[in-house]
């Protein structure tokens, strides 16, 4: 892998963890840490190019079907694939089925871009984790083979002791906090082969004081009635919070994906602020 490259375009493919669930905007936007990277990559390349694909719910059969021959024809130096997680909180998951899909979206997706970038997810410590961990787990043995297999490179986000942090998670436990994006953005980063600019991401934030009984009491009250009723919810009547959605650089007028740039690559800025690129 080369040192410190000069990639022209990017596209990311995925669900509510590329899109940048949480990371809000004041404007009421998610960020994430894909326009992160774009803004940071933008930095290097004149007349670099983005498109982020990604819709929060999406299960990996959807992301093949919705996302995958969009992000092909666009051709892009860099794609990165991040799917399969939302299917292992399912009550009921079909490894096989998910494991089967996402190597179609690999075997797919590689041979369209310079460079195929799979990632195994973060995991919050928790109850949560540990009841999923064994169908995690699968599925990133076969992200780690589908990367071997593909010449694809994997970020390792779950084996990282920072990114378990639960400080590091919104109050929904489900998505990560803006640090929690940094973090991430700087991972792909290093990665990709640029030259580090926070060699730390890994390590865990210093120390707090844990809340008190009452507090965390309360906390766990709060999570059920705004987040987790919500979810349960959706997953019995068969709904998604991306039903309807479509990714933050696809028309569905048009039926596909566009590029966004920054007006200066010298002071790229909010990735919401660049301008459209073609139709």
């Amino acid at each position: 892998m080369q040192t410190n490259p000069t990639y022209t375009s990017l596209v990311a493919v995925g669900d509510s963890f590329t899109e940048g669930m949480s990371d809000r905007l004041p404007d009421g936007s998610y960020r994430g840490w894909a326009d992160l990277l774009a803004a940071r990559m933008a930095a290097r390349a004149p007349g670099f190019r983005y498109a982020n694909l990604a819709v929060r719910g999406k299960l990996i059969g959807q992301i093949v079907d919705e996302q995958v021959e969009a992000a092909v024809a666009m051709r892009a130096d860099v794609v990165t694939l991040v799917g399969g997680l939302n299917d292992t909180l399912r009550p009921k998951c079909d490894m096989g089925r998910v494991t089967g899909l996402l190597t179609e979206a690999v075997e797919r997706l590689a041979p369209s871009c310079e460079r195929l970038v799979l990632m195994r997810s973060p995991g919050r410590r928790g109850p949560v984790l540990e009841r999923f961990r064994p169908r995690m787990e699968e599925l990133f043995a076969c992200v780690d083979e589908l990367a071997a297999r593909h010449g694809a490179l994997v970020v390792d986000l779950y084996g990282a002791p920072s990114l378990a942090d639960p400080r590091l998670w919104d109050v929904d436990r489900l998505h990560l906090t803006p640090e929690g994006h940094r973090r991430v953005a700087e991972a792909v980063w290093q990665t990709l082969g640029y030259e580090p600019e926070d060699a730390e991401w890994r390590t865990p934030m210093a120390a707090t004081a844990r809340p008190g009984w009452l507090d965390r009491r309360v906390q766990d009250t709060r999570f059920a009635r705004q987040h987790l009723l919500p979810w349960i919810g959706r997953r019995l009547t068969g709904r998604s919070s991306g039903d309807g959605r479509t990714g933050a650089h696809f028309s569905a007028e048009l039926g596909k994906a566009f590029w966004v740039t920054p007006a200066d690559h010298t002071d790229p800025g909010p990735v919401t602020d660049w301008r459209r690129v073609g139709h």
